[in-house]
């Protein structure tokens, strides 16, 4: 057994189960406000990853060459921009069919995700065809037989779990939090508490799709591509992970995004000759698991009414 090898798995597992996390963590809290699920959210990850991309285009356009700013920046205009089109969504199209009946809004939000992928395919320059993104991480690493330590996953690896802390102190600390949570309870309650309904709303669904903008942007950062489409299968994993840890749940959410990157990582060592099937092989456990228990692993939100 090579434990270097192993070791090396692992590593790529947490990456990975990273992008998932924050992916899923977007849907849990989308459910939990107003028990919707968007499946457009994918592809709002795919805007936020090109609008990263356009800023670095911009700046180097202008003659700025400093990787730190550059990575900077585009975090956060990439976040602020989906922060922004998460809220407008969810003003134009979630809360005024929030009486509709649930197909409603999932084929709606399906709709909407065709239109972001196709409107980067056809207007983005030459959107059809995958783009190189840029390294602006240090390319330093160790190694330790077959374990290769990299500088830059390290740090996309704490950024992301700064994240993820950073949401869940909001939730469970601030103001802004408990609002969220009486409205995850009971909405009509809430309202007459004083709680601005909307504007709760609003701001889950930012904080939702400003997570989202950051998985894009680490996707980018470490596969070093973007493609018009790759909202759709990230979107499906993220879907996948939440319902596995329990929608609502966002302690759920992130452990169905590392336990898919871990049915991945399995799968990929376990059938070597047939890596391009780890997918297949996550998707069926994930089939296995929500059989075996439809709640999710940690449980969906449950409200209790008197």
């Amino acid at each position: 057994m090579d434990l270097g090898l192993i070791a090396q798995y692992v590593a790529n597992g947490l990456m990975m189960g990273l992008i998932y996390a924050l992916v899923a963590v977007g849907f849990t809290l989308f459910f939990g406000v107003l028990d919707v699920i968007k499946f457009s959210h994918g592809d709002v990850l795919t805007w936020g990853a090109f609008c990263a991309y356009a800023v670095y285009m911009g700046l180097e356009m202008a003659g700025l060459h400093y990787p730190a700013l550059a990575l900077i920046l585009m975090a956060l205009c990439a976040m602020a921009a989906m922060g922004l089109l998460g809220a407008l969504i969810a003003k134009v199209l979630i809360i005024p069919l929030r009486g509709a009946p649930p197909l409603n809004v999932l084929l709606i939000t399906l709709m909407l995700g065709t239109v972001l992928r196709e409107s980067i395919r056809l207007f983005f320059p030459d959107g059809a065809n995958p783009k190189h993104f840029p390294s602006l991480l240090p390319a330093w690493s160790a190694t330790w037989g077959h374990f290769t330590l990299r500088f830059d996953n390290t740090v996309m690896l704490l950024a992301g779990l700064m994240m993820i802390v950073a949401v869940q102190l909001i939730i469970k600390r601030s103001k802004l939090g408990l609002a969220i949570r009486a409205v995850s309870q009971d909405g009509e309650t809430a309202r007459l508490m004083g709680i601005n309904f909307n504007l709760v709303v609003f701001v889950t669904f930012a904080i939702g799709s400003a997570l989202a903008a950051f998985a894009g942007l680490t996707y980018g950062l470490y596969y070093n591509e973007l493609n018009f489409n790759m909202g759709l299968l990230l979107g499906a994993i993220g879907f996948s992970a939440a319902a596995v840890g329990g929608f609502g749940n966002i302690y759920g959410a992130i452990v169905g995004g590392f336990l898919f990157a871990l049915l991945q990582t399995l799968g990929a060592a376990a059938l070597p000759f047939a890596s391009a099937y780890k997918d297949v092989f996550a998707f069926g456990m994930v089939i296995v698991l929500i059989a075996i228990k439809p709640t999710g692993l940690l449980g969906e939100k449950e409200t209790e009414r008197v």
